[in-house]
C-alpha cells in the first residue's frame, strides 16, 4: 500500500504485453517442430505472452493417440531486433487431452493380494505402524517382549498400527456387517462359539480366529460379533415327528371267491362236532 492509501501492484504482477513481432512469427515457430513430420502438425491454435519479447505458439497435434494434445513452441527476440529465434519445443496436453492416470507411489498402488510368491515388500524404517520392541506400550503382549531385546523381534506393532488393523478387520468381510453375518441367527455370534480362538493382547477383546473346518471363515480373523450358520451351538433335532397316515381301503375292484360250506361253519348252519371225535 502506497503513501496515498492506494494498493500498488508489485512489478512482477503487471500484465505482460504481447510482443507483436514474436506473435507474427507463426511459420518460424512451426519450423521448430522437428520431432515429427509436417502432417503431424495441425492448425495454429493460439499465442500466449510469456514475458517481454517472449511468446508461445500452440499448434494442433495430429499424432495418433494424442487427441487433444498441442505443440507448444516458445520464441523470443532481443531488444530492437526483428529476428525471432526458437527457445524450446514441447508437446503438452490440452483441456480435452486423453491423459494417463495420475502417478501414485507404489505404497499407495499396492492392494491386498498383489504380493505373490517370490515378491519382496520392503518396510520403511519410519513406518508408523511399527515401533521398537523395547518401548513401553499399552499392550501387555508388547511389554512382555521387552526381555527379548537383542534376541527376539526388533520391532512390534505400534498403537496406531493396531488401531488401523482392527478397524480394517472390523469393517471387512469378517466383521459384523458382512452379508453372511447379517444373515445368520442373532444368537450365532463368534464370541459364543466353541470354535472361536481369541487373539492375544488387547485385540483379544474384539477378535479371534475361526477354527471350524466347515465354516466359510475357517482360519481367518473374525470379530467377536461376527456370525455364521456354522455356530457350535446350532443344534438340529435328529428325531423328526412321523405323521400318522389314515387307513385307506380301495374297493373299486372286487374279486369274487368261492367259500366252502364246511360242517360247523356259519354258512352251513350245522353245529360243529366235538374236538377229538372219531
Amino acid at each position: 500500500m502506497g503513501d496515498n492509501g492506494r494498493v500498488t501492484r508489485p512489478a512482477s504482477a503487471r500484465a505482460v504485453r504481447l510482443d507483436q513481432v514474436c506473435a507474427a512469427a507463426v511459420e518460424v515457430a512451426r519450423t521448430g517442430i522437428t520431432e515429427v513430420g509436417p502432417d503431424d502438425v495441425g492448425d495454429h491454435l493460439q499465442v500466449v505472452a510469456e514475458g517481454d519479447r517472449t511468446v508461445t505458439h500452440y499448434f494442433e497435434c495430429r499424432l495418433a493417440g494424442y487427441r487433444g494434445w498441442r505443440w507448444a513452441v516458445t520464441v523470443t527476440r532481443v531488444a530492437r531486433s526483428r529476428t525471432v529465434t526458437i527457445c524450446e519445443t514441447v508437446l503438452l496436453p490440452g483441456p480435452d487431452a486423453l491423459l494417463a492416470p495420475g502417478w501414485l507411489p507404489w505404497q499407495e498402488r499396492l492392494k491386498p493380494g498383489d504380493l505373490g510368491p517370490g515378491d519382496l515388500l520392503p518396510t520403511p524404517a519410519d513406518d508408523e505402524r511399527l515401533q521398537p520392541g523395547y518401548l513401553q506400550s499399552d499392550d501387555p503382549a508388547v511389554e512382555d517382549l521387552a526381555w527379548e531385546l537383542g534376541l527376539g523381534r526388533s520391532r512390534v506393532m505400534s498403537r496406531e498400527g493396531r488401531i488401523e488393523t482392527a478397524q480394517r478387520w472390523y469393517d471387512g468381510d469378517h466383521g459384523p456387517s458382512a452379508p453372511i453375518s447379517t444373515a445368520a441367527p442373532t444368537a450365532a455370534r463368534c464370541g459364543t462359539c466353541g470354535f472361536y480362538l481369541p487373539l492375544a493382547g488387547n485385540l483379544r477383546q474384539c477378535f479371534g480366529v475361526c477354527g471350524n473346518f466347515y465354516a466359510p471363515d475357517d482360519g481367518r480373523v473374525v470379530s467377536v460379533d461376527h456370525g455364521c450358520g456354522a455356530h457350535s451351538e446350532t443344534l438340529v433335532d435328529a428325531e423328526t415327528a412321523v405323521e400318522e397316515m389314515p387307513t385307506v381301503y380301495d374297493d373299486s375292484a372286487m374279486e369274487p371267491m368261492s367259500v366252502s360250506r364246511a360242517l360247523g361253519s356259519v354258512e352251513a348252519g350245522e353245529p360243529a362236532e366235538p374236538y377229538g371225535h372219531s
